[in-house]
């Protein structure tokens, strides 16, 4: 609180101070911009306030510095974005109120098998899946209990294995019991004296001191009897919270950065009418694909080393740890029952929304939009999600009854699919708010003139080669996003990006996209996004396993993003000219 007033109060005497020291480089109303611009970006980074609360700085700022007024700001706070995050949210809250996506989930994991290395891949994948439509967020909170369930039931049945064994001799340790095991290509081997210095658990009277935990997780107590076992837990976390930022990447809806970097991109250059649903999927899913097979290659490689010969291997039989394994996740899925009606109606309502999105205008052909051919324009991504998602609403989910004295049961009303609370709870107000700030101060970059003059500044960036240019301005994203939120990095830095590619003459998506798409890579940290502190919490993590491996994910994931701009990206946009709906910009000569 003291910093903001310090801020505010600064502020009030920046009029004057500016134009006694900056009379001929930069004029008052861009200058009070810039300001303004600086003072959000640095709550933000800092998070001295709520982020949605410095959101609302630009409605306070720009009407006192006379940038805009009041009723201009406000107008930008609320935009077709909205519109659009209503109708998924909708979506969203049905899809976990009647347990969709945990039967979803499930169902893909008991497709791929459950060896180690098949049984990551599957969460992966259904993972990725699900957080295309929901918020990776949401996505790992709800997968995760699932993965603790399977791994600790994988802990549980190699003790099994052990005592079963144990059961045929009399006494005498079993030494082809005895732990070695291999973890990144080393040997881990825990001598005869360091076994019996392990106390003896309550639980394991009678067993041999070769099958005593290796290792114990102080913050949460739980056991792992080999180091592969520890290994195993943290390939597991960091393959869910990874996956669930990664599949996000594929859909206009599947992330913030993504609906906001949309907005933008759409009120910047109207006349585009290029990014959309299905030409976003088109560009994205196979980066999408490539990152998280490459992801689960490495993360796969560093924890427990990876063997194609043996996964691929012909007529194995499973282990009884796999089939304990496997029992665990059938299990929990005939706990879900059959399919109900409500979960029926909510996926048929899913596949609509999905199918209406993609035929809009899918760019290759006419869409169904051309039926509205006499308002070009007029309909969006949101007005599908909106169709869509009033319907939740309206569609009975269950019949509400009551018995009368005679005793007979009559309907009196129905519920509905979602009700207007359950939305509530669901709908990320924060998010809205965050947005409607950045595009309140990319309006103010523009009207103030401050996106030209920065534009200007960084013409000399033209000499550069095209492919310098995106690879600084990806690391640059992919560095400034683990210090910050995702959307509040993106809302910083388009107002930025923009004015850059039309300085340097260059399409603006061939700097917007790999932008916004290396903004979802925070993988180094724990507070670098809330999946990455949702699999924290589980205490099998330490910060350096996350680094170490969110290093190898950062790099593939920026590597794949700039092979994706000069190869099939390209094309789909037509990126290596200049286009006609992007403004051209006079390079001003500078003293």
């Amino acid at each position: 609180r003291l910093i903001y007033s310090a801020y505010l109060v600064i502020a009030f005497s920046l009029r004057q101070s500016i134009e006694k020291i900056f009379p001929t480089l930069i004029s008052l109303l861009e200058a009070e911009c810039a300001y303004t611009l600086f003072v959000v970006a640095i709550l933000w980074l800092t998070e001295s306030l709520p982020l949605s609360v410095t959101a609302l700085l630009p409605g306070l700022l720009f009407p006192m510095f006379g940038i805009m007024s009041s009723k201009e700001v406000a107008s930008a706070y609320f935009k077709d974005f909205h519109l659009l995050l209503i109708g998924v949210i909708c979506l969203a809250t049905s899809i976990e109120k009647w347990n969709l996506h945990k039967r979803i989930a499930l169902r893909m994991v008991m497709m791929v098998g459950v060896e180690p290395a098949w049984l990551t891949l599957g969460f992966m994948s259904s993972t990725a899946f699900l957080s295309m439509w929901l918020s990776n967020t949401s996505t790992t909170a709800m997968v995760m209990p699932i993965v603790e369930a399977v791994a600790q039931q994988i802990i549980s049945a190699e003790a099994e294995v052990e005592a079963t064994q144990m059961t045929y001799f009399t006494g005498s340790t079993n030494h082809s019991l005895e732990i070695d095991e291999s973890v990144n290509g080393h040997e881990v081997n825990e001598s005869k004296e360091q076994t019996k210095q392990v106390p003896r658990d309550s639980n394991d009277t009678g067993k041999s001191p070769s099958k005593m935990e290796l290792d114990k997780n102080s913050s949460t107590g739980t056991k792992y009897r080999t180091a592969r076992n520890h290994m195993m837990c943290k390939l597991m976390c960091l393959c869910i919270t990874y996956s669930s930022t990664i599949g996000g990447l594929s859909t206009i809806t599947g992330t913030s950065t993504n609906l906001i970097f949309a907005e933008h991109f759409n009120t910047r250059y109207p006349d585009c009418r290029c990014i959309n649903f299905g030409s976003w999927f088109i560009l994205s899913f196979p980066a999408t694909v490539i990152i998280l097979l490459l992801s689960w290659i490495w993360l796969q490689w560093l924890f427990l080393g990876f063997n194609f010969k043996e996964m691929f291997k012909c007529g194995k039989t499973k282990t009884l740890q796999q089939k304990a394994c496997a029992e665990v996740i059938k299990k929990e899925y005939l706990k879900l029952g059959p399919m109900r009606y409500q979960e029926i109606v909510t996926l048929v309502l899913f596949i609509i929304m999905a199918l209406l999105w993609f035929g809009r205008d899918p760019g290759f052909a006419p869409g169904w939009a051309v039926l509205f051919s006499e308002t070009p324009g007029f309909i969006t991504d949101s007005t599908v999600a909106l169709l869509v998602g009033l319907l939740f609403f309206l569609i009975p989910a269950k019949r509400l009854t009551k018995t009368k004295p005679t005793g007979e049961i009559v309907a009196v009303d129905y519920s509905p699919l979602i009700t207007w609370k359950e939305f509530q709870s669901f709908m990320p107000w924060d998010i809205a708010i965050l947005v409607g700030g950045g595009f309140a101060l990319a309006d103010g970059c523009e009207v103030s003139g401050l996106s030209q003059w920065i534009g200007n500044k960084l013409s000399p960036l033209g000499s550069l080669p095209v492919w310098l240019i995106i690879l600084i301005t990806s690391l640059m994203v992919t560095t400034l996003t683990e210090v910050a939120s995702n959307p509040a990095t993106i809302t910083l830095l388009l107002p930025i990006l923009s004015p850059l590619a039309e300085a340097i003459e260059v399409n603006p998506l061939l700097i917007l996209i790999p932008s916004t798409l290396c903004t979802s890579f925070a993988f180094l940290l724990p507070v670098a996004n809330p999946p990455n502190a949702i699999v924290f919490s589980y205490g099998h993590l330490k910060v350096i396993d996350m680094v170490k491996a969110g290093l190898g994910v950062n790099i593939i994931g920026v590597a794949v993003v700039m092979l994706g701009m000069a190869t099939w990206i390209t094309p789909i946009f037509d990126l290596n000219t200049y286009p006609s709906w992007a403004p051209a910009i006079r390079n001003e000569t500078m003293p």
